[in-house]
């Protein structure tokens, strides 16, 4: 399997893990979603939202277009409802875009500057390893303050995705 094979696979695995949480999630009251939590960006549906915007920016970057972020923990956060509908859209456009790819674009470095401040400079490929892993992480947190409210999250682990798949 290629790299632009490999990354145009993770995006799948991102689409499909972030389906079943969020259909966990629908299940949960929205006060539930939004109550404090002693984490970072502070609710769940807000660790949601941060995931959601930084998947914009990154968008953003990959088209080479201002994204006009100035937090990574936006102070207006939609509804769960809302956020949903536009998880599902930006995981389909990931997909589409890492589906243009071929190993020479993989390759092309972008540069960027951090919503902190400073340069950067990534290929695309790592670009989007870096969109998909981000996502992981949160999910990890999701799933941690999911276990406090005695929900249990969904298994989103790429081994289960990769058996689903075939």
């Amino acid at each position: 399997m290629s790299h632009a094979q490999h990354i145009q696979m993770l995006t799948r695995y991102r689409e499909w893990a972030d389906r079943l949480l969020y259909q966990s999630l629908a299940a949960m009251p929205e006060s539930a979603l939004a109550r404090e939590q002693p984490i970072v960006f502070g609710s769940l549906l807000r660790t949601l939202h941060h995931v959601y915007c930084m998947d914009r920016v990154w968008q953003a970057h990959l088209e080479g277009v201002p994204h006009g972020f100035t937090s990574r923990n936006p102070d207006d956060c939609p509804a769960f409802d809302v956020l949903r509908d536009a998880q599902a859209n930006i995981d389909d456009w990931y997909i589409h875009f890492a589906k243009t790819l071929d190993a020479r674009a993989c390759d092309e470095t972008i540069h960027f500057t951090f919503i902190g401040g400073g340069q950067g400079a990534m290929r695309r490929g790592d670009i989007l390893l870096h969109v998909v892993n981000h996502a992981t992480y949160h999910r990890g947190h999701i799933a941690m303050m999911m276990y406090g409210m005695a929900t249990s999250p969904p298994t989103t682990d790429l081994p289960v995705f990769l058996r689903e798949a075939d």
